[in-house]
């Protein structure tokens, strides 16, 4: 029998036995286990993993573990800079766009507010949100740490807060996007582009009230809406402001 001590790190200690946080423990491990099969088999998903050392060493999630060896886990690093160092993952994605599963649909609303192309439909299933985050090469945020232990889900997020604002901050900080957001350019139903759209083209599908207090607008060229800053818009602004002045990477 293969026994190693694990010491797990800052917030993924959420994800362990009480009794197992923020303390090394020894931990029996099946014959040819991996770092990536212990580590979810403690209950931490592999998404949520920035970097494993092994006896001091830099290893990817493949490793063996082998009798008494020695295993510190961290999460995203955000004072320390760790890129001399192998993380577990070997290509990060150049393009931050997202896929919310089905109990997260206030913030996917709120994410395609700030500019971030966010899927979500309350009808996907598990493997449809793996293959299409594989396919499209998407982050996966959801509540449910299983959906994160899929083998082709390589980039995720726990998401740990249960309020929509909540929680565009908690990604807003976890993932650094304060200085990559721009505002109001998805729609917010079907989450492609708007364009600029001259009033006179929309006049018709105004209200009196907007038609009169309103010169800008926009489209969606999908679902056809239109959109204009009214006070529902300068709302949003509002939040989005406060989000991002609270976040410490906005600085």
């Amino acid at each position: 029998m293969v026994t190693a001590t694990f010491r797990f790190y800052e917030e993924l200690n959420d994800f362990l036995a009480p009794e197992r946080r923020k303390r090394e423990f020894s931990c029996p491990c099946a014959r040819a286990a991996t770092t990536k099969h212990m580590i979810e088999a403690l209950g931490v998903p592999h998404t949520e993993v920035e970097l494993v050392l092994v006896n001091g060493e830099s290893v990817g999630f493949d490793r063996i573990l082998e009798h008494g060896d020695r295993v510190a886990v961290f999460p995203k690093f955000e004072m320390v800079d760790v890129t001399p160092l192998l993380r577990v993952r070997e290509h990060p994605l150049r393009i931050t766009r997202f896929i919310a599963d089905a109990h997260l649909g206030g913030l996917a609303h709120l994410l395609r507010m700030t500019g971030f192309d966010t899927l979500y439909d309350n009808n996907y299933h598990d493997r449809q949100i793996e293959l299409l985050a594989a396919q499209e090469k998407r982050i996966v945020l959801t509540r449910d740490r299983e959906l994160l232990k899929r083998r082709s889900i390589t980039h995720g997020c726990y998401v740990r807060t249960l309020k929509p604002p909540d929680q565009l901050c908690e990604i807003f900080d976890r993932l650094d996007l304060a200085h990559s957001i721009k505002p109001f350019t998805l729609c917010l139903n079907c989450n492609a582009p708007l364009r600029p759209v001259e009033k006179a083209a929309v006049l018709e599908h105004l209200p009196p009230s907007v038609r009169e207090r309103f010169d800008h607008f926009s489209t969606c060229d999908i679902c056809q809406r239109v959109f204009w800053e009214g006070s529902h818009w300068q709302r949003m602004r509002t939040m989005l402001e406060e989000c991002i002045k609270s976040n410490r990477f906005a600085g």
